[in-house]
C-alpha cells in the first residue's frame, strides 16, 4: 500500500492554493510511522537516539508521500540560528548547519523538523520558489524568518506574493518562561510585552510564540497565518520537547513539515 494512504499530514488551505502550480506540502504528524516506545510513530529525528533504521524508514515514507527519493527529502542540521541554505540538489556528506532551506528546483523536498518550535513553510507560486524554516524563539527573534524571505527574493520571489504558514508548535498556555526571557524581548522592543501573559507561578510568564512568529512574518511584508495546533497538548499527534522534559523522559521524537516543487 502506498504511504500516501497511511500518512495524514495536516494541510494549509492557503498553501493548498499553490497546488495548481505544482507545489505540494504537508505538516506531518507522528501518525503512520514505525518507531516504538517514547518515539512511537513517525519520528524523523536523525539527531534522536531512536533506531536509525526506523528513522530512515519513517523518512522514506514521508519522501514517498512528497513524491521524491528519500535522499531528496532535505533537513538541515538545525542549530537555532538565523542561517538559510539554498538547496538545489541532495546533500553530499554531512547535513549543512542552518535553520532554513530555500529552493527553486523541482524534485527537492525541503523541510523543517520540530518538537515545539515553529515549522514555517513558504511559497511564491508564481515564481515557483519555496522555503522551509525552523523557527523557535531564538530563530524568530534572531532573524531566520526575514532571512528566509530575503533568500527567496534572491531566487526570484517577491515578498508581496509569498505565503508563509506556521504549522504545529507549542501554544501560549503551555509555554512558560522566566523573567530573563521576558527581559530579553522587552529590551529589543517594548511592544513585545503583548506576547506575554502572567503565569500562575510568580515571576514567570506565558509566551505566545505563534503570535510573535506570525507578526514577524507580516511585518516582513508576506501573507502569513498560523494553523493553531499545539504540539504539547496534542500528544497523539505530535512530539514535544517540553512535554518530554516535564516527564523526565530520556529523549523525544521530531515531526517534519515539508514542501516541494513538482514537475509541471
Amino acid at each position: 500500500m502506498s504511504d500516501r494512504s497511511t500518512l495524514y499530514p495536516i494541510r494549509s488551505a492557503r498553501l493548498g492554493e499553490a497546488e495548481a502550480r505544482g507545489i505540494r506540502h504537508g505538516y506531518f504528524t507522528r501518525v503512520g510511522g514505525v518507531s516504538e516506545g517514547i518515539y512511537r510513530g513517525l519520528n524523523i529525528g536523525a539527531g534522536s537516539d531512536d533506531d536509525p533504521v526506523r528513522v530512515r524508514e519513517n523518512r522514506r515514507r514521508v519522501a514517498e508521500w512528497m513524491g521524491v527519493d528519500v535522499d531528496s527529502l532535505l533537513t538541515a542540521h538545525q542549530i537555532h540560528s538565523p542561517d538559510v541554505i539554498v538547496a538545489r540538489e541532495p546533500f553530499n556528506g554531512p547535513r549543512p548547519k542552518g535553520d532554513a532551506l530555500v529552493t527553486d528546483r523541482p524534485g527537492i523536498a525541503i523541510a523543517a523538523s520540530t518538537a515545539d518550535c515553529g515549522p514555517v513553510l513558504f511559497a511564491d507560486a508564481e515564481a515557483r520558489v519555496i522555503g522551509a524554516a525552523h523557527a523557535g524563539w531564538k530563530g524568530a527573534f534572531g532573524g531566520v524568518l526575514k532571512n528566509t524571505i530575503a533568500t527567496m527574493e534572491e531566487l526570484g520571489a517577491r515578498r508581496e506574493r509569498i505565503v508563509a504558514v506556521l504549522g504545529p508548535s507549542i501554544s501560549p498556555k503551555n509555554y512558560e518562561v522566566g523573567p530573563e526571557f521576558v527581559d530579553r524581548f522587552l529590551a529589543a522592543d517594548a511592544e513585545n510585552e503583548r506576547y506575554f501573559a502572567p503565569s500562575v507561578n510568580a515571576g514567570h510568564s506565558m509566551f505566545d510564540l505563534n503570535r510573535y512568529t506570525v507578526d514577524r512574518l507580516r511585518r516582513s511584508g508576506v501573507a502569513a497565518e498560523c494553523l493553531d495546533r499545539c504540539t504539547y497538548a496534542e500528544e497523539d499527534l505530535f512530539y514535544s520537547y517540553r512535554r518530554s522534559t516535564h516527564r523526565k523522559e530520556a529523549d523525544y521524537g521530531r515531526q517534519i513539515s515539508a514542501i516541494v516543487l513538482e514537475d509541471i
